[in-house]
C-alpha cells in the first residue's frame, strides 16, 4: 500500500458526502459497481487457480478498476469546479493489478483544497472502501510539486509509473515534466538512493535469492528487483541502452512468471498474500502444471524454477547496480599476469575463447578474485556457464597442482562466500564439486530453516569469514579459535559437504559422511585433514545437541562429548562449524543465549581435554582398540601393537590416524637405551619430527632445544610417555629460516645430533646460550608470562599450564625448569595461539602429583628463569 507522502492529505471515511434526490441512484449504481466487480474478481480466482493469473489478467483487472475509479470520478466531481487529475500509482499505475493488490491513487488538485474537494475526496474513497478495496492515496496539491526535493526518491520513483485516469491530464504533464525536471538536475544522487533502497530491502533477506519460502515481491530476485532494475535504467538513460536490450527478453519472462505465481497465492489465500509458503507451494505447482511423480517432486520442479527466474533477475539487476556506481563505466582494465585483467565490474579473462577451453583457469581466476577482493565480471561467469557442462570433476582435479589449487580456494578468508555463490550460479560448484550438486536448490520443510540446503550451506562459510573481523567481543573469542586453527579450509570445506546428505531422504549425517569420502579421494586431501573432515561431517549436529539439549553441569555429559572429539583442534574445528551452521539456520536462530550455552561447553569440554584428558588410557576405549587391532597390517603382530599402546593416553586414538599408530609401532621395534628412532617428515609449509626412545632426565627439554637450535618455530606437539618408560614425542614445526630447505644433507644432520644428545654427548644449554643472545631473536616484551596450576581436574597428574609470548627456546627453557625440580614430564601438549605458547603439561614427583609447597617452588622457579629470558631479549 503507497502511504501518504510528506506534504500530501490523508483523507479518512465518513458520511459528509451529499445524498440529495440522487441517492436512490447513487446506491443503485454501487450496487451494480460491486456486482460488477465482484463478478470479475470471482471470475479471476478461477482463472488464477488454473494458471491463468498472469499480465494479460492483471492488466484486464487495471482496465476494469480504472472504469470503476471514473464512474465514481465523473459522479463525485459535482463537488468541486477546480481542475483535477486521478493517478494511479504503483503496480496499478503499471497495470499489474493482483485480485487482492493495493488500488494506489493520487489525487492533484490544481489549486488549494477546500472543504469542496474534501467532499470530492471522499466521494471518490468511500465508494472504494465499501467495495472492501485496500486503496493507498496521496491527496497533493499543484504547489506541492514546486517545492519537492530531489531527496524523496520514493515519490519520485513512484511518480514514474503514475498513470492517469481521470480528470486532466495536462495537470498530470506539468507534474511529470517537474518530476523529470528533479530527476534530470541530479540524476546520480537519485541513482544512489534508489541503490541504498535495493541494499536496505536486500538486507531483510540476508542478501540471498535461495529462501525457502520466498517473498515473490520484496525478496531478492522478485517483483519489487525487476521493478528497481527498470528504474535504474531508465534513470542511467543511454549507458543501459544495451544491457536494456539484452535482458528485456529474460526480465519479461521473469515477471510473466512472478505474476501468475502471485495470482494463485491471492486466489489461494483470499488476500494480498506474496509469500510462497510451505502450505501454498504444492498448489501453485499444481495450478502452473509442473510435473512430477508426486507433491514432493512437482513442488520441487516449481521451486527450481522460481530460483532459476530470481537468479536471472538477481544476475541482472546486481549488473545494473555495478553500472550505476559512478564512473565505473570509465575504469580502464588492469592486467593482473598473462590471463586475467581487472575491470569495472571484477576480474575476467583477457582472452575468454583461449579460456573457454582451459578450466584449470577457471579455478584460477576465482582464486585471484580473493586474493585481489574484487568480484568475478559477468563476461567471466557467462564463459564458464557456457561452457562449464563440457567438463567433469576430474578435469579439475587431474594433476596435484589443480587438485592443491581446489584445496586452498576454500581458505576461509572475506569474499570466500561470494565467490562460492558465484561459482554455484555459474554452475561450476556442482562440476567441481559433483556431491553438491544432489542439494541444488533442494527444498527441505521443516519448521526453523529459512534457506535452501546449498544456500544454508554457503552461508556457513559467510558465517566463518565473518570471524576474522568479529563485531563483538563475544564473536572475538570465536574468532581467535578460528586464528588458532592448524588448517582452516579444512573447516571449510567440511562445511561444504556436511549436508549433502539431504539429498535423499533419512539421517543425513552418515549419508554426507558417505559422500565427503568420494570427494576427499578426488581432492587427495591429506590424511590428517581428511579425518578431522569426516569426523566433523559424520558429527557436525553433536555439539549442539549436547550444548542446547543436555545438563551442561553434568560432569559426565562433558566427559562424554571430551571423550567424542578427542582432541582440542578437532574441539575447535566442531564449535566454530556448530556456531556458523546454527546461525545460517536462519536470522533468529543462534540467540545470545545459545551463543553462550556453545562457548561454555567449548570451555568445560577444553579443561576436560586438556587437563584430565590424561588419566585415560588406551585399554579403556575397547571400540577404539579393537578398530586399531582389527586394521593392523601383517607385517605388526597383535601382540606387538597392544605391547605398544599400553600405558598411552586415550587421546592417542583421536590424535592419530591408522597409517600415523602402525609407523609408530614399527618405530619403536627394537629400541634401546641411548637410541632415539626418528622420523621427520614435511607437509606442505609444516614438518612433523617422530621420535620414540626410552626416558631419560631432561630428555624433552633436550630435544626441544635441538629443534630450537636449528632455528625450528615449534607450533604444536605431543610428547607422551608410558609406564613402562617408552617415550612418544611429536613435534610439529616451520623452518623459519629455511635450513631444512636450502641444506641436503639438513634432515641427517639434525638426527645425527639428536643421537647424540639423548646419548648425553651434548650439552644443549651451552650449544644454545650463544644463538639465544643473538640479534635475531631479540623481541620486546609485551606481556608477562601467566602459569597456572590445576590439582583438581587429573586424579594422577598435576596440570601446569603456561602462557608466555613465543620466542626460540621457551619450550626448552620451560621443560628443563620442571627436570630440575625433580618433576617428571608425563604428557605434552603444545600448541602456538597467535604470538603466545600455550603449553600444557602434565606433571608428578615421585609418581604422585605436586603437593602445594611444590607447585610454589616450581612456580617461583620458572618467573624467575621466563622474567630473566625476557631481559636478555
Amino acid at each position: 500500500m503507497t502511504r501518504p507522502a510528506t506534504g500530501a492529505r490523508d483523507v479518512a471515511p465518513d458520511d459528509r458526502a451529499p445524498r440529495g434526490a440522487a441517492e436512490g441512484d447513487e446506491k443503485l449504481t454501487r450496487a451494480q459497481l460491486a456486482a460488477s466487480l465482484g463478478a470479475f474478481r470471482r471470475e479471476f480466482a478461477l482463472q488464477a487457480r488454473r494458471g491463468d493469473g498472469g499480465r494479460a489478467l492483471q492488466e484486464r483487472h487495471a482496465d476494469v478498476m480504472d472504469g470503476v475509479v471514473r464512474h465514481l470520478v465523473d459522479a463525485a466531481s459535482v463537488h468541486t469546479p477546480k481542475p483535477f487529475v486521478v493517478c494511479a500509482l504503483g503496480g496499478y499505475g503499471r497495470r499489474t493489478l493482483c485480485l487482492h493488490s493495493d488500488v494506489d491513487l493520487m489525487i492533484l488538485f490544481e489549486e488549494e483544497i477546500g472543504r469542496d474537494e474534501e467532499r470530492f475526496v471522499n466521494a471518490v474513497l468511500q465508494p472504494l472502501w465499501d467495495l472492501q478495496l485496500v486503496v493507498g492515496h496521496q491527496i497533493r496539491e499543484l504547489s506541492d510539486f514546486e517545492h519537492l526535493e530531489s531527496g524523496n526518491t520514493e515519490f519520485l520513483l513512484a511518480a514514474l509509473d503514475a498513470r492517469p485516469i481521470a480528470g486532466r491530464h495536462g495537470l498530470f504533464d506539468r507534474v511529470r515534466a517537474r518530476v523529470a525536471g528533479l530527476i534530470a538536475a541530479d540524476r546520480q544522487s537519485a541513482v544512489e538512493a534508489l541503490l541504498t533502497l535495493i541494499e536496505a530491502r536486500h538486507a531483510q533477506f540476508n542478501g540471498t535469492i535461495y529462501q525457502l519460502e520466498p517473498d515473490i515481491k520484496n525478496a531478492p530476485g522478485g517483483l519489487r528487483d525487476i521493478a528497481a532494475l527498470r528504474y535504474l535504467q531508465t534513470l542511467g538513460g543511454e549507458v543501459f541502452e544495451a544491457d536494456r536490450l539484452r535482458t528485456a527478453g529474460a526480465i519479461e519472462a521473469a515477471e510473466d512468471f512472478l505474476l501468475i505465481v502471485r495470482g494463485v497465492l491471492h486466489a489461494e489465500s483470499g488476500r494480498d498474500a506474496n509469500v510462497l509458503t510451505h502450505e501454498l507451494q504444492e498448489r501453485v505447482a499444481d495450478a502452473m502444471g509442473f510435473e512430477g511423480a508426486g507433491a514432493r517432486e512437482r513442488v520441487e520442479a516449481l521451486m527450481g524454477a522460481y530460483f532459476r527466474s530470481a537468479r536471472g533477475t538477481a544476475r541482472a539487476l546486481a549488473r545494473s547496480q555495478r553500472t550505476a556506481r559512478p564512473h565505473a563505466e570509465r575504469q580502464a582494465p588492469t592486467p593482473v599476469g598473462r590471463q586475467f585483467e581487472i575491470a569495472a565490474d571484477g576480474i575476467a579473462f583477457t582472452d575468454a575463447a583461449m579460456a573457454a577451453d582451459r578450466p584449470s583457469l577457471w579455478i584460477e581466476l576465482f582464486r585471484l578474485a580473493l586474493t585481489e577482493g574484487c568480484a568475478v565480471s559477468e563476461a567471466a561467469l557467462d564463459c564458464i556457464e557456457e561452457n562449464v557442462r563440457r567438463y567433469t570433476a576430474d578435469d579439475f582435479s587431474a594433476t596435484e597442482g589443480d587438485r592443491q589449487a581446489l584445496r586452498s580456494l576454500f581458505n576461509p578468508r572475506p569474499g570466500l562466500y561470494a565467490r562460492l555463490s558465484e561459482m554455484h550460479d555459474c554452475g561450476l560448484l556442482n562440476r567441481v564439486l559433483p556431491e553438491f550438486e544432489g542439494i541444488h536448490c533442494r527444498v527441505i520443510r521443516d519448521f526453523h530453516h529459512k534457506y535452501t540446503v546449498d544456500e544454508h550451506t554457503l552461508l556457513t562459510t559467510r558465517g566463518l569469514e565473518t570471524l576474522w573481523n568479529p563485531s563483538t567481543p563475544g564473536r572475538r573469542r570465536f574468532g581467535m579459535l578460528l586464528e588458532e586453527l592448524r588448517m582452516p579450509e579444512g573447516l571449510a570445506l567440511a562445511l561444504m559437504l556436511h549436508d549433502i546428505g539431504k539429498a535423499g531422504e533419512g539421517d543425513h549425517a552418515p549419508e554426507s559422511a558417505r559422500l565427503a569420502r568420494t570427494a576427499l579421494d578426488r581432492l587427495d586431501v591429506p590424511a590428517d585433514a581428511r579425518h578431522a573432515i569426516e569426523f566433523l561431517v559424520r558429527n557436525h549436529l553433536a555439539m549442539s545437541q549436547v550444548a542446547f539439549r543436555r545438563d551442561l553441569d553434568d560432569p559426565h555429559v562433558v566427559a562424554q562429548f571430551a571423550h567424542l572429539v578427542g582432541t582440542e583442534e578437532l574441539l575447535k574445528m566442531l564449535c566454530l562449524m556448530t556456531l556458523v551452521d546454527v546461525e545460517a539456520v536462519s536470522s533468529t536462530t543462534l540467540t545470545p543465549w545459545k551463543e553462550e550455552l556453545l562457548w561454555r561447553l567449548y570451555v568445560e569440554t577444553y579443561n576436560q581435554l586438556t587437563l584430565g584428558y590424561g588419566d585415560e588410557l588406551v585399554p579403556q576405549d575397547p571400540a577404539g582398540l579393537a578398530v586399531v587391532i582389527a586394521g593392523r597390517p601383517g607385517d605388526i603382530a597383535e601382540a606387538e601393537l597392544t605391547q605398544f599402546l599400553e600405558g598411552l593416553p586415550r587421546r592417542y586414538l583421536a590424535l592419530f590416524g591408522l597409517a600415523s599408530i602402525y609407523r609408530h609401532v614399527r618405530l619403536a621395534r627394537g629400541i634401546r637405551r641411548d637410541e632415539v628412532h626418528a622420523i621427520l617428515e614435511n607437509h606442505d609449509d609444516v614438518w612433523e619430527l617422530t621420535i620414540v626412545t626410552l626416558d631419560k632426565p631432561g630428555l624433552f627439554s633436550n630435544i626441544a632445544g635441538v629443534l630450537s637450535y636449528f632455528g625450528m618455530d615449534i607450533h604444536r606437539g605431543q610428547a607422551m610417555t608410558t609406564p613402562g618408560g617408552l617415550v612418544l614425542d611429536v613435534f610439529e614445526f616451520s623452518d623459519e629460516q629455511a635450513f631444512l630447505r636450502q641444506n641436503p644433507g639438513a634432515t641427517g644432520e639434525i638426527t645425527r645430533m639428536l643421537d647424540r644428545v639423548v646419548a648425553g654427548w651434548v650439552d644443549v644449554p651451552g650449544l644454545l646460550r650463544g644463538r639465544l643472545q643473538s640479534v635475531l631473536y631479540r623481541r620486546r616484551h609485551s606481556e608477562p608470562a601467566r602459569l597456572h596450576f590445576d590439582n583438581e581436574h587429573s586424579q594422577k597428574y598435576t596440570v601446569l599450564e603456561v602462557v608466555a609470548d613465543d620466542a626460540p627456546g621457551l619450550l626448552h627453557r620451560v621443560s628443563r625448569v620442571v627436570w630440575e625440580q625433580g618433576c617428571d614430564l608425563e604428557l605434552a601438549l603444545i600448541a602456538t595461539e597467535g604470538r603466545r605458547a600455550v603449553d600444557v603439561l602434565h606433571l608428578t614427583r615421585a609418581g604422585k602429583k605436586l603437593v602445594e609447597s611444590e607447585r610454589n617452588t616450581l612456580k617461583h622457579e620458572l618467573e624467575r628463569v621466563l622474567e630473566a629470558s625476557d631481559e636478555t631479549r
